[in-house]
């Protein structure tokens, strides 16, 4: 991974972390106008980043209800 997508993602990680115990939405949002100021090469990396963070979170969430449903358990 380069120091971009390195950057990016770390960011991405720490905002939606921080979003998930405060649920302040908007922060991901702040952020990238921040980055964006000075990079839009970061900027564009960060919400690709947030994107994916948050698809995968979503993709994780309904294949552990499909095990559970399944009866399969945790998958």
């Amino acid at each position: 991974m380069d120091t971009n997508a390195s950057i990016a993602d770390e960011l991405a990680r720490q905002t939606l972390a921080i979003i998930e115990k405060t649920g302040e939405d908007a922060l991901s949002d702040e952020i990238a106008k921040i980055i964006g100021a000075s990079s839009t090469t970061l900027e564009e990396s960060y919400l690709t980043a947030v994107r994916v963070r948050r698809a995968e979170k979503r993709a994780r969430e309904r294949l552990k209800q499909a095990a559970i449903d399944a009866g399969l358990g945790k998958p």
